[in-house]
């Protein structure tokens, strides 16, 4: 087992509140290989500035903010996003075809010519969702894995480089898409930890079988007393 070479395939959430806890985190990281996530409730309380502090200590970063609006606003912001130097950024597929083409094509513009093109992938349905709360809640009435996969697919048409989706749905969009289609699941879940607020949720090794590309784990290593020992026992069978 290659951990070294494992650990470039998870991403870590910095779900914190501050940018004390998350540059604790960080650096507790620091040259393990990992990516590492802001998401909305960072992003809240730190801005961009949080960003150029990660990428200084040599992170890849994962701007997770699911956009989500008409595809002109959507269009603009992200051009805005992307100038922090983020190295993945996400929409979400729910926002149509025309949304998420003109985001693809903004971040390849604008990245372009700040000399690096990020990654930008689409939400399909978001974890913490049931298969029972999307029928009866959302009143969708196709299956779930059914609806993630023709998101996926619409997602690879209007030129995103991916999807984030649960492991449970990685299997078929691997199917229904592209070999070079970026899959990017939350919900990991190491056998020694809780599930938490995740429904649809396995463990890395079943995730990487099942065709995921990337692994968001947040709890079982941001919680733990020592996260990188956390992080490399994420590989432990």
């Amino acid at each position: 087992m290659d951990v070294t070479a494992n650990n470039k395939r998870v991403i870590v959430a910095l779900d914190v509140q501050g940018r004390e806890d998350a540059m604790d985190l960080a650096k507790a990281l620091q040259g393990s290989g990992c990516w590492l996530k802001v998401g909305l409730e960072l992003y809240a309380y730190t801005g961009p500035a949080m960003i150029q502090e990660l990428k200084a200590l040599g992170f890849p970063i994962f701007l997770d903010l699911k956009l989500h609006d008409i595809p002109t606003t959507v269009e603009r912001a992200i051009r805005g996003f992307i100038q922090s130097g983020v190295d993945m950024i996400n929409v979400h597929c729910s926002g149509g075809y025309d949304m998420m083409a003109r985001s693809a094509h903004a971040v390849k513009e604008a990245g372009s010519k700040l000399g690096s093109v990020p990654k930008v992938i689409g939400v399909t349905v978001l974890t913490s969702i049931s298969e029972n709360q999307f029928r009866q809640e959302m009143g969708v009435q196709r299956k779930l894995t059914d609806h993630v996969v023709e998101l996926a697919k619409l997602a690879e048409k209007a030129g995103l480089d991916g999807v984030v989706a649960s492991a449970l749905e990685a299997r078929e969009v691997r199917r229904n898409t592209s070999p070079g289609f970026l899959i990017v699941t939350p919900g990991i879940r190491p056998a020694w930890s809780e599930a938490h607020d995740q429904m649809r949720v396995l463990t890395p090794y079943e995730a990487l079988e099942a065709g995921s590309t990337y692994l968001v784990v947040g709890r079982p290593i941001t919680r733990a007393e020592d996260p990188r020992d956390a992080l490399e026992r994420l590989w432990v069978r």
